[in-house]
């Protein structure tokens, strides 16, 4: 069994950051692509922004230069820092990550269990 479990979301005001966290575990072999994603109220699941395992990474339109995602690979964590926060970022984020588990030989996505940011007006 593989879990991820994402931490740091909050209120917050506009303007203000926060950094999220996202850190997998259990029988893990390997870890492709992690993600963040989220959902607002009356939303579909948006992506936000994804990493490589090598570092290469892609951002939703909405939160270029203000989104800034990571990973330690040796830690099988990601992050999403995210400054100059607006109140259309109010959401449920979660993790994502493509992962081989021990023994197995194919990828599948798992995914966290959400973390709630809200940015006030």
């Amino acid at each position: 069994q593989v879990q991820l479990v994402e931490s740091g979301g909050g209120l917050v005001q506009a303007g203000g950051s926060l950094r999220l966290s996202c850190g997998a575990s259990g029988s893990i072999f390997s870890i492709n692509g992690m993600g963040w994603y989220r959902q607002a109220p009356g939303n579909q699941r948006e992506l936000v922004a994804t990493i490589t395992k090598g570092g290469s990474t892609n951002y939703a339109d909405s939160v270029k230069g203000r989104f800034t995602i990571s990973r330690d690979n040796a830690k099988n964590e990601v992050y999403l820092q995210m400054l100059s926060l607006k109140p259309e970022d109010t959401a449920v984020y979660y993790c994502n990550a493509e992962v081989r588990k021990l023994g197995t030989y194919r990828y599948y996505e798992v995914w966290g269990q959400g973390t709630l940011v809200t940015v006030s007006s």
